[in-house]
C-alpha cells in the first residue's frame, strides 16, 4: 500500500489521506469522526481544547464515552487567560479523571516582544496582535504537536465567516500535513448547548456572562444580540482577519475562509 511520510512522523497511508481527501467523512456523526480518528492515529492523536467554548468540553465528553484511556488532550496557556479558564481545567480534571497537557509560550520571545512592542500591543495594529498570537499561541501550538499524526479541534462551520468552509476532517497544509478532525463541523450553536445541557458538560462560567467564546482576557468580551458567536474576540478587527493562527490556511487552499 502506498504511503505518505510526513515531516518528523510516522507513515499514514495512502488510503487514508484519499478517504480525507474525497470529503467522504464530512457527511459522518461527531462520534463516528472521533471513532474513525481514534482507530486510525491512536495514541498519536489529540484534542486541542481551549476551554473558552463549549465545543471543546463537548469533545472531551465525547471521547471520554467512547474510550476513556485513549482521550488525549493538551491546552495552550497564553500567560493572559482569565480565572475562569483556569477553574474550568481544575473541573475537567477531576469529572473525567484525564490529565491536561499545559504548553506555555517560550519566556525569552514574550519579554522580547513586551519589551519592544509593548503589554497591549494588539490594540494597535492586525500585524501586533498576530505577532502576539504567534509568540503565545501558535508557537506552543507546534510543539504540543510535534508527535501528533493528527490533531482535533472544535471548530464549527456557524461560528464565524473565518470558519464557514470547515470540513469534518481535513489535511492540515499549515502544520505540516498532519490529519485535522473537526467533528462539531456541521452542529449550530443549539447542537452544542442542547448537548452540554443533557450531559451536563462543565463549560466556563463566563459563558453565563455574555461571552460565547473565551480567550486571553484583555481580547475577549460579551457579544450583543446579533452578533455572531465569535464577535467578541479582537472586536476592535475586521470579521475577516479574526483568527488567532492556530486555525489559518483556509484563505491559502481557496476555501474562502
Amino acid at each position: 500500500m502506498a504511503q505518505l511520510e510526513l515531516v518528523g512522523h510516522s507513515r499514514i497511508s495512502e488510503e487514508t489521506l484519499e478517504q480525507v481527501r474525497s470529503g467522504a467523512l464530512d457527511g459522518w456523526s461527531a462520534q463516528r469522526v472521533l471513532e474513525w480518528g481514534l482507530d486510525q492515529f491512536a495514541p498519536r492523536i489529540s484534542l486541542s481544547a481551549s476551554f473558552g467554548s463549549p465545543e471543546g468540553l463537548v469533545l472531551v465528553d465525547l471521547m471520554h464515552r467512547i474510550d476513556p484511556d485513549r482521550t488525549r488532550v493538551f491546552t495552550i496557556d497564553t500567560g493572559r487567560l482569565p480565572q475562569e479558564t483556569y477553574d474550568l481545567m481544575d473541573r475537567v480534571r477531576d469529572r473525567y479523571r484525564i490529565e491536561v497537557g499545559v504548553y506555555f509560550p517560550q519566556p525569552e520571545r514574550v519579554q522580547a516582544m513586551v519589551r519592544e512592542r509593548g503589554l497591549n500591543l494588539f490594540y494597535e495594529s492586525v500585524e501586533n496582535r498576530r505577532l502576539c498570537c504567534g509568540v503565545r499561541k501558535v508557537e506552543p501550538l507546534k510543539r504540543a504537536l510535534a508527535d501528533l499524526d493528527a490533531w482535533i479541534a472544535g471548530l464549527r462551520r456557524e461560528q464565524s465567516v473565518t470558519r464557514s468552509e470547515v470540513r469534518a476532517v481535513e489535511i492540515d497544509q499549515v502544520h505540516d500535513d498532519r490529519i485535522k478532525l473537526n467533528p462539531l463541523a456541521r452542529w449550530t450553536r443549539e447542537d452544542v448547548w442542547s448537548y452540554v445541557k443533557k450531559h451536563n458538560v462543565p463549560v466556563n462560567a463566563l459563558h453565563a456572562k455574555g461571552y460565547p467564546s473565551v480567550g486571553c482576557a484583555p481580547c475577549s468580551r460579551a457579544t450583543a444580540d446579533g452578533e455572531d458567536e465569535r464577535a467578541g474576540r479582537w472586536w476592535w478587527e475586521q470579521a475577516e482577519s479574526r483568527e488567532c493562527g492556530i486555525h489559518d490556511g483556509y484563505e491559502d487552499q481557496g476555501s474562502g475562509i
